[in-house]
């Protein structure tokens, strides 16, 4: 099997203790090639943890972690290789500027001629224009383009992205977003966790929901949403009916619109034909569909936020 073939990250029944406190629970589930795989569940829910393993900062307590074939605690060295980190805390390189740090961080790799691939990035970042500025003279939004920068800078074949655009303004989540969906592009596979649910709805094409360190769900993100959620159906009627209707799905009325929770499979005419309404009577429908963060509702509760340091 060629390594184009093999799943960049694969992890069988990994299992993280700290002390008493099991951080993650008996999680397997793989990436595809060339895809954005989101990572979504509360504070605390493990996610850092497992990325952390993924990078070797943290040794599994059992289970496997594999990254392109290669198992990250027998080859670390090649892993690291194949892959890029952008973790949550901002660095503090303050007294070397922007463009010795990418030169340090290519020289980790043993690229010591990456001109080309340093001043793309730089430029991609918005960054070129302030590489000989001091790390300590930049602002949060651009430590974060160096973080992005840094992980990218030995070409890795996966990027895990653990909270980006946390604290980002609205520039850099769409620049970053951009960037990301031209790599996808080029064939980079990218691990994302964000507690912009909106994103990861966006731009994921699979997802995988943890919670107290157990995986709940994992599979394609419109197709977990079409199964959890329901569809709002607001009926706005030309008259104001005069007492609510007794349909099982009816959910509240809002002055003349008449709304109403039903599967995301129905559609407004079978709902149209079950109250037996004539379209005559209707001024207007509005249709609500499902979304991501409803789907982390039903699995979740109320604890929907990502994020977290466990």
């Amino acid at each position: 099997m060629t390594s184009q073939n093999l799943a960049p990250i694969k992890i069988d029944a990994l299992v993280k203790d700290y002390g008493s406190l099991r951080a993650v629970d008996n999680v397997s589930f793989e990436m595809k090639p060339g895809e954005i795989f989101g990572l979504l569940g509360p504070n605390g829910a493990g996610k850092t943890t497992l990325i952390s393993t993924i990078m070797t900062l943290e040794e599994p307590t059992s289970g496997s972690v594999q990254v392109f074939g290669h198992d990250v605690t027998k080859e670390p060295q090649i892993t690291k290789t194949l892959t890029g980190f952008v973790p949550q805390e901002l660095i503090h390189h303050g007294y070397f500027d922007v463009e010795e740090i990418m030169n340090f961080h290519s020289g980790y790799f043993g690229l010591r001629k990456n001109k080309e691939r340093i001043d793309w990035l730089l430029q991609k970042l918005s960054l070129y224009e302030h590489r000989k500025k001091k790390v300590k003279a930049l602002s949060g939004g651009m430590k974060r383009r160096l973080l992005i920068a840094k992980a990218l800078v030995h070409d890795p074949k996966v990027l895990l992205l653990d909270e980006p655009t946390a604290g980002g303004d609205i520039e850099l989540r769409e620049q970053l977003w951009t960037f990301v969906e031209e790599l996808k592009s080029q064939g980079l596979s990218i691990l994302l966790t964000t507690h912009y649910i909106e994103e990861a709805e966006q731009l994921c094409a699979r997802v995988g929901i943890l919670q107290k360190g157990k995986l709940r769900r994992v599979g394609p993100t419109r197709e977990l949403v079409k199964e959890l959620t329901k569809r709002e159906i607001g009926i706005r009627l030309k008259q104001e009916p005069t007492s609510d209707p007794t349909h099982p799905m009816f959910l509240r009325r809002v002055g003349s619109e008449l709304i109403f929770e039903t599967p995301s499979t129905m559609g407004a005419g079978d709902l149209l034909d079950q109250l037996n309404l004539d379209l005559k009577q209707v001024a207007d429908l509005n249709i609500r569909e499902g979304s991501l963060e409803d789907a982390l509702r039903r699995v979740l509760g109320d604890k929907v936020a990502t994020g977290g340091a466990v």
